[in-house]
């Protein structure tokens, strides 16, 4: 008799993206290795070298674990360890260049909630529905502003 494998679970994952820091934030972060390996060098230059370089992996390995996450999952937009429920949410916006930079600048809400990264450019932005929050739109950087609005619109349309 066969008995079958109970079937793995579906994801409802609809977007994930990390939002890392750029190379050459991660190249000038890097440069801390050789200024930790200096500071040793007078004890052994083997430990100087591996207190060096251990410091640099570390640091790197912060900077990129630690980056915010952007994801469209179980009915919730997820920005870092922001969440709402995507039917609480009104037509999102994605943007690029100038009106990026004019949602993060001079057109942004005293009572929109944000979250930017340097080095990443375009941005969504997304009225909240909801009367009782005090919160009226989620303004955020991604990489791929398009994809996360199509993720934010099948959600909603569950």
């Amino acid at each position: 008799m066969h008995i079958a494998a109970p079937a793995a679970p579906v994801s409802d994952v609809r977007y994930r993206e990390r939002l890392s820091p750029s190379l050459w934030t991660l190249l000038s972060s890097a440069v801390v290795a050789p200024m930790v390996a200096l500071v040793f060098v007078p004890l052994d230059p083997t430990i100087a070298l591996a207190a060096g370089i251990a410091v640099g992996a570390v640091l790197i390995c912060l900077l990129v674990f630690a980056s915010p996450v952007v994801e469209v999952r179980g009915g919730e937009l997820r920005v870092g360890r922001a969440h709402i429920p995507v039917d609480q949410l009104g037509t999102a916006e994605p943007l690029w260049a100038d009106e990026a930079r004019a949602a993060r600048g001079p057109q942004l809400s005293a009572t929109a909630w944000h979250m930017f990264r340097g080095g990443i450019d375009p941005v969504v932005r997304v009225p909240v529905l909801d009367p009782g929050d005090p919160v009226t739109e989620w303004v955020f950087a991604t990489r791929t502003p398009d994809r996360v609005v199509a993720a934010i619109t099948r959600a909603q349309s569950r």
